[in-house]
């Protein structure tokens, strides 16, 4: 495991770059949403050889820009983590660079419990060990069909000095 000084270290001595990041072919781009609400699926971050994702909350849309599964929230579940995936997949990296999410569900109260069930079914499949820090939150979504909403963040040594790791914890 990376030292926390050691990311500080790489942090604070690193140029930045940055550049959106996509997946066309789980979801379509931001672009095609209705103006002004333009934004990004997500933003990719390098700090030397550190790499940080930041992905947008993402939900059940497909690649036209569909809401997909409308009235079925584990469907909804997940297709989001699938969308999540796809995205994770086309920066080369996996669900064990997650270190964060942040859920929001439009009805916390009536869905919590399949979420949770469905989490820890989608985590227990990819062995995610540790699990990454998370929040759940009662919220109000950009769709009035779209039931659940996950944003991600991940990091991850890109291999730009030396050999890309799994991640900045244990993976297998």
């Amino acid at each position: 495991m990376i030292a926390l000084s050691e990311i500080l270290e790489t942090i604070a001595h690193a140029p930045i770059e940055k550049r959106a990041m996509t997946n066309l072919g789980v979801l379509n781009e931001a672009y095609a949403y209705a103006k002004p609400s333009s934004f990004s699926r997500g933003m990719r971050i390098d700090l030397g050889e550190i790499t940080i994702l930041l992905i947008s909350g993402t939900a059940s849309i497909d690649e036209n820009g569909a809401s997909v599964h409308v009235g079925d929230f584990r469907a909804q579940m997940r297709r989001t983590l699938a969308n999540i995936t796809g995205l994770l997949e086309s920066e080369g990296c996996t669900w064990h660079d997650i270190v964060r999410t942040t859920c929001y569900l439009r009805d916390i109260d009536r869905d919590y419990e399949a979420f949770n069930e469905e989490r820890t079914n989608f985590f227990k499949e990819q062995r995610l060990d540790p699990l990454p820090a998370s929040t759940g939150i009662q919220a109000h979504l950009c769709r009035p069909e779209l039931l659940i909403e996950i944003e991600a963040i991940a990091m991850f040594r890109n291999g730009k000095q030396g050999t890309r790791d799994s991640g900045l914890g244990t993976q297998d």
